[in-house]
């Protein structure tokens, strides 16, 4: 398994840790299909209970790898670039996952590091965490669900300021947007995590499973929307609004719209 995914039983736990710190955090393709087979790994061995998902340094994850997809010119992103992409790949890990999937967001969380959190049963953030959700921004449109899941969760005008602004939220604002279950100390994120993880993993592994089963009601829907923000973001890649976040990502400087219709 690549060195930038790390995946650790503890006991009835794995932690499965994003280690790219000097990048903060951000997923490439590669690191996608690690993520999933460790979420696989865990669901098909009968000694791990739960999973804890958590990023090295001061980041959870920055996201997609944008310095990668600018140096390939944005004509072949990761997400669309297979049958099934190792972004899909990932997520599908994710809604399949039986057993109970916790994230401890230590840090820096933007794009993807905030959309896979709709899909773990409990998340747990730093006060120092950060939230980004910069798809529009970008030129694309938002993934892995959110479309669907964040309006449900936190009503449609709150998901809304989240997505079409793109503009880094705190915590607390997670916290009431019920993005997040609670908030710890930096330096206590992990030890409570942990210590939670292992009360969860004490409990009925049957009931637990099936609770989950049954708290998934919307799984066929959800399906259906992550195909259609697939075939939007494949017209979107083609854009010359991407083009240009690109290459603004690249120079270092802020988009420019102004000349887009």
């Amino acid at each position: 398994m690549s060195d930038h995914i790390q995946a650790e039983q503890m006991g009835a736990i794995q932690l499965i840790r994003i280690n790219r710190p000097e990048k903060k955090n951000a997923l490439t393709s590669d690191m996608y299909i690690r993520l999933a087979e460790a979420i696989n790994a865990a669901q098909a061995n009968p000694k791990i209970r739960v999973s804890v998902i958590t990023g090295a340094g001061d980041s959870f994850s920055a996201g997609n790898d944008l310095g990668d997809l600018a140096a390939r010119g944005g004509s072949k992103p990761a997400l669309l670039a297979a049958s099934k992409p190792p972004f899909q790949q990932f997520v599908e890990a994710l809604m399949a996952a039986d057993k109970p999937v916790i994230a401890a967001v230590n840090g820096l969380a933007v794009g993807i590091g905030v959309t896979m959190l709709l899909h773990c049963d409990l998340v747990y953030a730093a006060d120092t965490a950060r939230f980004t959700l910069p798809f529009v921004n970008l030129g694309i449109v938002p993934e892995a669900g959110s479309t669907l899941l964040m309006p449900r969760m936190m009503g449609r005008v709150r998901a809304n300021e989240l997505l079409l602004f793109g503009e880094a939220f705190n915590p607390q604002t997670a916290l009431e947007y019920g993005l997040i279950n609670r908030i710890f100390p930096a330096a206590e994120l992990m030890p409570n995590v942990m210590r939670l993880a292992e009360k969860l993993a004490a409990k009925a592994p049957g009931a637990l499973r099936a609770s989950k089963q049954l708290l998934r009601k919307h799984t066929p829907e959800l399906h259906a929307v992550l195909r259609e923000e697939s075939n939007v973001i494949g017209e979107r890649v083609k854009s010359t609004e991407l083009k240009e976040a690109l290459q603004a990502f690249a120079e270092k400087r802020p988009a420019d719209f102004s000349s887009f219709e």
